[in-house]
């Protein structure tokens, strides 16, 4: 019998292990950050231009801003958890080209972005974003766009704004579905420090909201996307736009992901 005992304790001991680990270190498995030199120059077709603000601790955040001719709004592009601008300014076109400016900035840590990373920080960081679009937008003519991991910075964002609608591409109800996704055996609730409840934010949401999701998602649950979906209120207009054969970063080579913009941004 010793030896059962014995294994059990091996087995609670390496447990505790791998839960002291994930806590440690779950920043690196959130925030998959590559950064960039100040002095780098990005290449993207067309016309755009970088910024740079002060967070409110005088961090330095930074931005891809590109431009549309005769722009008829501009859209506040949160993206994914992974790369920088570097590698997402290339999706801007898909927005300039219906006739729409794009900032794209990047969070804490990436790219051109520094400061020390906190989800208080990173909300305050993308309301500053949206007062720097104010200085020459009207809040009618912002759209607020989150892509994955942006998709918690974005929905809080426009719940607490009024943007023209709010455009959330494979989001979910809040990191604890992410987690429990990859590896359901740890203690998230008591783990994480990085929760994204946009099951809380989207309640008080009053400007429209459209979902995309596919259902082959193995990142980020189809399942923790319907489940946003039917906590918005139903007071305000809601669509959930479902991908059957849909992945986590393949949804723009549907036709229906291009019809969608082309219908609420066209």
């Amino acid at each position: 019998m010793a030896w059962i005992f014995a294994g059990i304790g091996v087995l609670v001991v390496a447990y505790a292990g791998v839960c002291l680990f994930y806590a440690l270190f779950q920043e690196r498995f959130i925030f998959i950050r590559f950064r960039t030199s100040r002095g780098y120059k990005y290449k993207f077709a067309g016309a755009f231009e970088e910024r740079f603000i002060k967070a409110d601790d005088r961090t330095e955040l930074h931005a891809l801003y590109f431009k549309a001719e005769a722009p008829k709004g501009v859209i506040l592009y949160f993206h994914g958890n992974t790369g920088s601008v570097r590698r997402w300014g290339k999706y801007a076109h898909r927005f300039v080209r219906l006739g729409y400016d794009v900032l794209v900035p990047d969070p804490r840590g990436y790219g051109k972005s520094r400061g020390v990373l906190s989800e208080e920080a990173l909300h305050a960081d993308a309301g500053l974003w949206y007062d720097e679009l104010l200085k020459s937008w009207a809040e009618k003519d912002i759209v607020v766009f989150g892509r994955s991991l942006g998709s918690g910075l974005a929905t809080p964002l426009a719940a607490l704004r009024s943007p023209r609608m709010l455009i959330l591409e494979t989001p979910f109800a809040n990191l604890y579905d992410v987690a429990t996704n990859y590896l359901p055996i740890l203690p998230y609730r008591l783990l994480l420090r990085y929760t994204f409840r946009n099951d809380k934010a989207i309640k008080r949401i009053h400007c429209p909201v459209y979902i995309l999701h596919g259902k082959f998602d193995a990142v980020v649950p189809y399942s923790s996307a319907l489940r946003l979906y039917a906590l918005t209120p139903s007071h305000v207009h809601r669509e959930m736009i479902t991908f059957p054969k849909g992945h986590h970063s393949d949804l723009p080579r549907f036709p229906r992901y291009q019809r969608l913009l082309l219908r609420v941004l066209g």
